[in-house]
């Protein structure tokens, strides 16, 4: 397998080809994941000035942490990095980078006192955004000073107060993941992007887009998705082949499937099968409330 250096967190990690990206394997922006890289933008990335990889790259790590850490597949290239730095939902401070590091021991624990390992805890300062680990031990102190947590070495454990807090945080649930399959109908992503996903998640569920496109610099449509998936939305306007096809599959695995359609489309799917009984729904409000009664 080939190796080579992550820009991110300078370590070198094993590679492989998917398309026209790369998919970097286990490196500790995806310490138990990976995300793709467009291969075409390793070369620019590398050439920015010494000060703006500082400034940038261990932004851009926890990003992919965050993601990849809470179940979602990442793919970026050279002209998603500003976008990423100067997003609203970067944590700025303390106390901000303080609730990602007990969300994330909520995510890897059942109950208060559980433990979970950080190791190794030198590499692990994206877990908070920080630049260096002086600043995430800084943040544990606080956390463990406010009887948030406990640490014995490398392992952390919630403690009854940091549980309530990091669930408060969470709505009180832990969110599982969703894949939203549509066709590459662009009116109709916008109003799923703006109007519906937000949504979903409030429902208890993780919703990530997935759409089938030609475009050279999209995501990688993998199945990989599908397989760690709790829940699939197949959308059947635009009657994409690919959403019948990867909603299929999703049944073979026993994942639950609700089919959607818009009523522009209702009476003129070419696929009619028995068991494919979809929502028809006019505007974003009420197949809202279509889906909350089915997911109630």
């Amino acid at each position: 397998m080939i190796k080579k250096y992550c820009l991110f967190c300078d370590e070198m990690v094993s590679i492989t080809s998917e398309g026209d990206y790369d998919r970097y394997l286990g490196c500790n922006c995806s310490p138990d994941g990976f995300y793709n890289l467009l291969r075409d933008s390793y070369e620019p990335i590398n050439s920015l000035a010494h000060q703006k990889k500082r400034d940038m790259f261990h932004v851009v790590s926890a990003y992919i942490r965050e993601l990849t850490d809470r179940g979602e597949k990442f793919s970026l290239s050279a002209d998603d990095l500003e976008s990423i730095v100067n997003s609203p939902k970067i944590p700025v401070t303390i106390e901000d980078k303080g609730n990602l590091l007990l969300q994330y021991l909520y995510r890897h624990s059942e109950a208060p006192g559980e433990s979970v390992v950080i190791q190794p805890l030198s590499s692990s300062y994206n877990l908070t955004y920080s630049p260096n680990l002086q600043e995430l031990v800084y943040i544990i102190d606080k956390l463990i000073n406010d009887q948030s947590m406990i640490r014995e070495g490398m392992t952390f454990k919630l403690t009854d107060a940091g549980w309530n807090e990091a669930a408060a945080i969470a709505g009180g649930k832990k969110l599982k993941p969703c894949i939203v399959l549509m066709s590459d109908a662009e009116d109709l992503h916008t109003v799923w992007v703006e109007k519906l996903l937000p949504k979903i998640e409030q429902f208890g569920y993780i919703p990530r887009l997935l759409r089938h496109t030609t475009s050279q610099n999209r995501e990688p449509y993998s199945l990989e998705l599908i397989e760690e998936s709790k829940l699939i939305i197949a959308d059947l306007t635009g009657q994409s082949p690919e959403v019948y096809f990867t909603a299929g599959y999703a049944l073979g695995l026993n994942i639950p499937v609700i089919w959607t359609v818009n009523s522009s489309d209702a009476d003129n799917l070419f696929v009619q099968v028995k068991n494919i009984r979809p929502i028809v729904w006019d505007t974003a409000e009420e197949l809202t409330v279509l889906l909350q009664q089915k997911l109630s």
